[in-house]
């Protein structure tokens, strides 16, 4: 009998929060949403209360009730007459939107409020001021004045999404950018957007100046070179992570149209001091590096006097705190400031920590969760899990959001204490940096999808007619999405398959509805048959134990790196190798005595459970069903838990009933995993 080795299992955090990003408040969920954050953040949220203790996790969302997205859609839809309430009505009804699909998918969120709703606003609302004020009060906020679209015909200033043009980023070649973000996550100044058209008069607007909070980013280029090494060395953080936030520690370069060379020769000796870079083979612009932001800024405006055509590249600048549109969270008046209100991104930032004081602060009293049996963590401050270095922030979020979580956030979070050195910050009690788990995109019949591009995603709730929850589920975990962009190809959804052609999301689904499913099944009609529906007890095949604690050591180092493609694959392996001994292992024992027959049933009842467990976060529903079949008498807390996870279900059951503890009966043709209705 080989020996299992313990000694290298990874080491988990004394307490955990789970984020899954912040849906706007503009509309529904699509499958994005579903398959590439929240999918993957409860899976991981539901292993983490598995193996550390449901007390010691809280599973964080909401709605993010503020930004321009927001404005702009409330508006569209009330000037087309086909919405009469308020905008915190609107708000409010894509958030019971929300609320009901994630309710669909199984997603376990301790709480799933919003920036702007229930105990939760007047949490963010307090926490966003003391976040500013403690910024401003450190020197890393500057009252900067800054030109803002402005549309003379309709006598407004714009907001982010009232503005749409083509990016300015080299190489993007998105044309959904708005007044300083493109819809593939680049971040530009207002006055670098190529063609700007306002969306509420369809012409150009002007540049008017106006004064806003900034903090000020760029001084954190250091920690964050630093922060990016750190990633690399640990080498836990998804390349994609570290890599992202690397483009943008560089030094501030503008690109200039190689046609335009004459002109830059004109006042190149005018320009601050800078280095000259020609334009590689086949590039169409050459390169003009600068050691600082202003003196970039200085050289554009020289160029763009001379009729130059250039854009800039990427670099760190200075992050928008406040903003002058009304829908938003109030800012806290600075130097004599306001009236201003706080932009969207800066404050859902912060707002999972909001959150998380507003459960706490009321135990779950009276605020709105998808996960109603949730435990009670009586003494317990947001500062016990934000800032506690024996706490981990596990992020999951979209590629297009690593600026603001990788970047804005990790030099905001460094900036709140007095000092930046990660000791004094975990001494002092400081908020600890998050660790993030970004995804690539999640594309849609190899297009990329989005609600204002020409491919519009399907909604999270279209696909329930034709995919079981937890068909979707495991089909979206075993995707690699933290590897690279993959395309969702539903063959109901896709009007190129062919009839013939076999569905590309069914495959791990067949792994529940077939392989697992038939396991469950044999082990349950197997004991009814020859063990009188008792559970088979009893010493388990020394081999068959070395492979169950070899699959559970693999899975928790999977789920440590959050390597959950990978996961998917192992644990199906372990559930089919369960499955063939099962098939092999009772045909060779039809004709042998009762007693071989029993062995057989305990080996592969062993096995089952080994797999009900590890399956728990990824399909709870039949997990639990199964759970329930065995009839053990202890909580579901108990039978999950890592606690016992490498012993069989005798632990379960009083040792005066090893012998005769009867399982509740299953029915003829009873599914623990069920296929869809069209599926027949």
């Amino acid at each position: 009998m080989s020996v299992t080795d313990f000694s290298s299992r990874p080491r988990f955090p004394k307490r955990a929060i789970v984020t899954a990003g912040m849906p706007y408040g503009n509309k529904g969920l699509h499958f994005g949403h579903i398959g590439g954050v929240f999918v993957p953040a409860d899976a991981f949220a539901r292993f983490l209360r598995d193996r550390i203790g449901e007390e010691n996790v809280l599973f964080i969302s909401g709605t993010d009730c503020y930004g321009s997205p927001i404005d702009e859609g409330y508006r569209k839809l009330v000037e087309a007459g086909l919405f009469d309430g308020g905008i915190s009505d609107y708000v409010k009804a894509n958030h019971d939107r929300q609320v009901a699909t994630l309710k669909n998918y199984c997603i376990s969120l301790d709480i799933f409020e919003g920036s702007g709703i229930g105990k939760a606003k007047a949490a963010h609302e307090d926490m966003t001021g003391w976040i500013i004020r403690t910024l401003h009060a450190n020197g890393h906020l500057h009252k900067l004045v800054t030109a803002q679209f402005y549309d003379e015909d309709a006598g407004s200033f714009l907001n982010g999404r009232q503005v749409v043009g083509r990016c300015p980023v080299p190489g993007c070649k998105s044309e959904h950018a708005y007044a300083d973000e493109c819809d593939l996550g680049h971040q530009y100044l207002p006055s670098d957007l190529i063609a700007p058209v306002s969306a509420l008069s369809g012409k150009r607007p002007v540049m008017r100046d106006v004064a806003n909070w900034y903090f000020d980013l760029p001084a954190f280029k250091g920690l964050l070179k630093e922060f990016v090494a750190l990633l690399q060395g640990e080498g836990h953080a998804r390349p994609v992570v570290s890599n992202t936030i690397d483009e943008f520690l560089v030094a501030p370069i503008i690109y200039v149209k190689n046609e335009n060379e004459g002109q830059y020769r004109a006042v190149a000796d005018s320009l601050p001091a800078h280095e000259y870079r020609a334009a590689e083979k086949g590039k169409q612009s050459f390169e003009l590096e600068f050691k600082t932001l202003d003196e970039r800024d200085a050289a554009r405006a020289l160029l763009e006097g001379q009729g130059a055509r250039l854009r800039t590249g990427k670099a760190l600048v200075p992050f928008r705190i406040t903003g002058n549109i009304r829908w938003g969270v109030p800012a806290p008046e600075l130097e004599g400031t306001s009236g201003l209100t706080v932009w969207c991104w800066p404050e859902s930032l912060w707002a999972p920590i909001s959150f998380t004081r507003a459960w706490l602060e009321n135990q779950g009293e009276g605020v709105e969760s998808l996960n109603p049996a949730r435990r009670k963590c009586p003494g317990l401050s947001w500062e016990d899990f934000w800032c506690d270095p024996e706490a981990t922030v596990y992020q999951f979020i979209g590629q297009d959001n690593i600026y603001f979580y990788g970047v804005a956030q990790t030099a905001m979070w460094s900036a709140l204490p007095a000092g930046h050195e990660p000791q004094a910050r975990a001494a002092a009690g400081e908020l600890q940096q998050s660790h993030l788990v970004a995804n690539y995109h999640l594309q849609f019949l190899g297009k990329k999808a989005s609600s204002s591009g020409a491919v519009k995603p399907p909604m999270a709730d279209d696909l329930l007619e034709h995919y079981t929850v937890e068909q979707l589920r495991a089909h979206f975990l075993a995707l690699g999405l933290g590897l690279r962009p993959v395309s969702f190809q539903p063959k109901p959804l896709n009007p190129d398959a062919g009839e013939k052609e076999s569905d590309p999301v069914l495959k791990e689904g067949q792994l529940l509805t077939n392989v697992f499913n038939r396991l469950a099944r044999s082990c349950f009609y197997g004991a009814q048959k020859d063990n009188g529906g008792l559970l088979p007890l009893g010493a388990v095949d020394g081999k068959i134990v070395a492979d169950s604690h070899a699959a559970i050591l693999e899975y928790e180092r999977l789920m440590h790196r959050q390597e959950l493609h990978t996961l998917m694959q192992q644990v199906g392996d372990f559930i089919r190798g369960a499955n063939k001994y099962w098939s092999d292992a009772s045909k060779a024992a039809e004709d042998a005595p009762a007693d071989v027959r029993v062995q057989v049933l305990a080996n592969t009842f062993h096995m089952l459970r080994v797999a009900t467990v590890l399956m728990h976060p990824i399909a709870p529903t039949g997990t639990q069903m199964i759970f329930e079949h065995l009839a053990l008498g202890v909580d579901a807390r108990d039978y999950f838990s890592w606690e016992h996870v490498f012993e069989g279900n005798e632990v379960f059951v009083p040792e005066a009933e090893r012998g005769c503890h009867r399982m509740k009966e299953l029915p003829p043709r009873t599914d623990f995993f069920k296929r869809h209705p069209s599926q027949f």
